[in-house]
């Protein structure tokens, strides 16, 4: 069918479009944009606008709008010898000869293109019995919204601070918050396999933070030739890189760069709960909550800039800084290459939006968890190819981990003890489907 041979397609873009976003953002963060002279390189000062980065990233959302209005020409001006797909309505020719209104057949038509049509689900109405998310009520996505701010900014100062693989890694925390709060808030229940899997996830995460503070050079290690040597090779790496890391500022810039990053997956997992319960509660289409959110997230984080701006930002000690809205304004436009990222970055957030909502909403959450793997994976191929990082033994121990206490929690693999196997159907910890965010 061609609904099917659309899926490696979608995945394809989700992967590339989510890759790009997260090595965008890492590479505008490199640009010089003072003191640019190669021969003091310890006076550079490159791009640092986190902000700015999350204005970016909500006008990207903003552009679902473009998707939405897109899918609506297309309803109103296709197949016009079809009454329901333009809104008329037709008789039922049934024993009690009612009349059937348009619009509920409209959402019953769309919704059998649905099933057909993977690349159509982000914009098809909710057709269950819930009040509309209309009028004064849309208001209410501007709490989700307003925790995105939070979790963005934070994760964009962290990323200033590490690698690009390391900060992907460390995202990996969110669904140890999502987890707790689904179980306190929304009275989830996680069986005592989950609860290993969360603290698989969070060694981790501290093995990848680690890694990243020792930053130890590959190249003078000699290359193991088993697995007990690579061990030993291990932990002498540790033992002697955590001794001379300890007193390093870069090694103190990762350890809080990485504690921001998986910090502000709390604000994620907050925005992802919210989400959830107005979405028990209320019917909109998952792309028109993005744009909603985009267009709240946008607002407060102007109104947020202009404030800072004129608190900090202008005052000698905030002057060149993460709130000085002046200087932001003037390096994104008159560096050309930080203006053609911060567009880049904006049409790679739209698509990743729309392309990953089209994916959770055609397959399933286990190839949506496989897909956030890769993409993690392909970062890291990626930054180690343009020398961005280097390779490290522990970050492939801690990946692993993730990886696998990911893959266990969305059951995907089987626990290795019999007394802690799930149930046939495990309750899931988000009813609706997670909203795509960066």
């Amino acid at each position: 069918m061609a609904s099917k041979a659309m899926i490696p397609f979608l995945v394809a873009m989700m992967l590339l479009s989510g890759v790009c976003n997260t090595l965008l953002s890492k590479y505008q963060d490199l640009q010089c944009v003072r003191n640019c002279d190669p021969e003091d390189p310890g006076k550079i000062e490159r791009f640092s606008q986190p902000v700015i980065q999350t204005a970016q990233m909500f006008i990207g959302e903003m552009g679902c709008w473009l998707v939405v209005a897109g899918f609506a020409i297309f309803r109103r001006f296709s197949n016009k010898d079809a009454p329901l797909l333009h809104g008329g309505y037709e008789q039922v020719n049934s024993q009690d000869s009612t009349e059937v209104d348009g619009d509920d057949d409209l959402d019953r038509a769309l919704c059998s293109q649905e099933e057909a049509d993977p690349i159509r689900k982000p914009a098809m109405p909710n057709v269950e019995e819930r009040t509309p998310l209309v009028g004064w009520r849309v208001f209410l996505l501007a709490m989700p919204a307003c925790c995105d701010i939070a979790g963005t900014t934070l994760m964009n100062v962290g990323l200033l601070f590490v690698a690009a693989s390391i900060y992907q890694m460390t995202r990996g925390a969110l669904i140890l918050f999502v987890g707790l709060f689904s179980v306190l808030f929304l009275h989830r229940k996680i069986f005592l396999y989950q609860w290993s899997a969360l603290f698989i996830v969070v060694l981790g995460v501290a093995i990848v933070g680690l890694a990243g503070a020792i930053a130890p050079n590959p190249q003078g290690q000699p290359d193991p030739k088993s697995l007990t040597e690579t061990a030993m090779l291990l932990v002498r790496e540790a033992s002697h890189h955590v001794k001379t890391a300890a007193v390093s500022v870069g090694a103190l810039q990762t350890v809080l760069g990485v504690l921001m990053i998986a910090g502000a997956q709390i604000f994620t997992a907050t925005q992802f709960v919210l989400e959830e319960w107005i979405l028990e509660n209320y019917a909109l289409e998952p792309l028109k909550v993005v744009g909603w959110e985009g267009v709240f997230g946008f607002l407060v984080t102007l109104i947020g800039m202009i404030i800072l701006h004129l608190a900090v930002g202008r005052t000698d000690a905030g002057r060149n800084g993460y709130f000085d809205m002046q200087e932001g304004w003037r390096e994104t436009t008159q560096h050309r290459s930080i203006a053609v990222t911060s567009i880049l970055i904006m049409i790679s957030i739209g698509a990743f939006n729309f392309f990953g909502l089209s994916i959770t909403r055609s397959v399933s959450a286990t190839a949506r968890s496989i897909i956030d793997t890769c993409r993690t994976l392909f970062i890291w191929i990626v930054s180690l190819g343009l020398g961005w990082e280097t390779f490290k033994w522990l970050q492939i121990v801690g990946f692993a981990l993730l990886v696998y206490g990911t893959f266990l929690f969305n059951n995907i693999v089987r626990p290795p003890l019999k007394a802690c196997a799930r149930p046939r159907k495990p309750e899931p910890l988000l009813e609706e489907t997670p909203i795509e965010h960066m």
